[in-house]
């Protein structure tokens, strides 16, 4: 063997050494990679967190409404169908529950049984300024007879009171999930599509009127009494659908805006100055959508609108009629107009509808139906977190 020179030497130090600095940025780069794919889903920006699939025993999963519990618990609640998955198929209350900001779900449970001769469905739950929960939900009896009821909790949601109508007179009165609204003046108003009836038999559903009138109820002792609003609007001319499934929300100078399906291309809105009590008539507004529901909420902290919705506005591309795409978008005209704009979904298969919104420290959970004609339009329940930077921004 040659003996090793000092030059030798100096080399096999110098080499050692790069092996070393490589080596570390090596491992730093794995530790980095592999960190990166632990990363909570709720991490992202943009993130799908949970699909309740239909299944043999729940063909359907849909319409629900979010709360936070004082522990920072966030509890969602929903219309779990196990007869069918038709609108007047049987149906409970499940609820299912979040300790991550929304990131990873329970196992559902059920929280109210069937006591409609139909089902139970369409929840909204609401934190009241009195520090209770609101839990709201219809109760279908027929095609002729759909009414709301409310309860509420003490104990943070782990035992409800007996329901108590909203409605006393008989009818059909549709309110949509996560409708129930609280003002800043501590009023409870919720908006209502009553359809009349065409027939009698109450198990047909030729006895449904489709043709919806807009009607609003409101209370002042947080659900335990309710008073009819003194305007209510019919369908506009030529109108097949009416005034379907309407919704409000409180805009910073206290007015209220109110909007309802329709199937003339948009929503139609409405505007109320008095809390409720009264409202201006339908008018055309700048959110174009085929016959189905939008949802508007505040942003934290701010008068901007945030609005879902399918945008067949030709933004984006769309499939005339169908409830695709799914965009959010941001008004800073309290609903005039609704210029920035971002795709959620755009499957041109998909059925995207039915959302509810909760806002959670930095992020917007979304809760909406999700399904396509493989599963069925509204038998999948999909659960998205955004973060609020995600956001289009006004």
């Amino acid at each position: 063997m040659m003996p090793r020179s000092a030059q030798d030497d100096r080399l096999s130090y110098g080499a050692r050494a790069r092996f070393h600095v490589v080596s570390r940025l090596l491992s730093l780069f794995l530790v980095l990679w592999f960190a990166a794919l632990c990363v909570p889903v709720g991490a992202e920006e943009n993130q799908i967190v949970l699909n309740l699939e239909p299944t043999k025993e729940n063909p359907r999963n849909s319409e629900g409404s979010f709360a936070r519990l004082k522990s920072g618990r966030i509890i969602f609640y929903y219309t779990q169908f196990y007869g069918g998955a038709a609108d007047e198929s049987p149906a409970r209350v499940a609820g299912i529950h979040s300790d991550d900001g929304g990131s990873t779900w329970s196992a559902p449970q059920t929280i109210v049984e069937n006591s409609g001769g139909n089902n139970v469905m369409s929840v909204s739950l609401l934190r009241l300024a009195s520090g209770k929960l609101a839990l709201f939900y219809l109760v279908k009896n027929s095609w002729i007879d759909c009414r709301p009821v409310i309860r509420w909790s003490t104990d943070e949601g782990e035992t409800w009171s007996e329901p108590k109508p909203v409605i006393a007179a008989p009818g059909c009165f549709v309110v949509n999930n996560d409708r129930l609204v609280q003002l800043s003046t501590g009023r409870l108003v919720v908006p209502a599509a009553f359809h009349r009836s065409r027939g009698t038999d109450p198990h047909s559903s030729k006895s449904f009127d489709p043709r919806a009138i807009a009607m609003w109820f409101y209370s002042d002792d947080e659900g335990q009494t309710w008073q009819e609003a003194a305007t209510w609007w019919g369908p506009p001319v030529r109108s097949g659908s009416g005034l379907q499934e309407p919704g409000l929300v409180e805009l910073a100078d206290g007015r209220l805006l109110g909007w309802a399906r329709t199937d003339q291309g948009m929503q139609y809105g409405f505007v109320s100055a008095d809390a409720g009590k009264s409202w201006t008539a339908p008018t055309p507004t700048e959110i174009h959508s085929p016959n189905s529901p939008a949802s508007i909420k505040r942003l934290p902290n701010s008068a901007n609108l945030l609005a879902i919705f399918n945008d067949h506005s030709g933004r984006f591309p769309f499939v005339k009629g169908k409830r695709t795409p799914l965009v959010a978008a941001v008004s800073s005209d309290g609903g005039k107009t609704w210029p920035k704009v971002k795709m959620i979904e755009d499957d041109p298969d998909g059925w995207y509808c039915y959302t509810a919104i909760l806002y959670v420290d930095d992020a917007a959970l979304l809760a909406y139906c999700a399904g396509d004609s493989k599963v069925g339009g509204l038998n999948r329940l999909r659960i998205r977190r955004l973060t609020v930077d995600w956001l289009p921004q006004p």
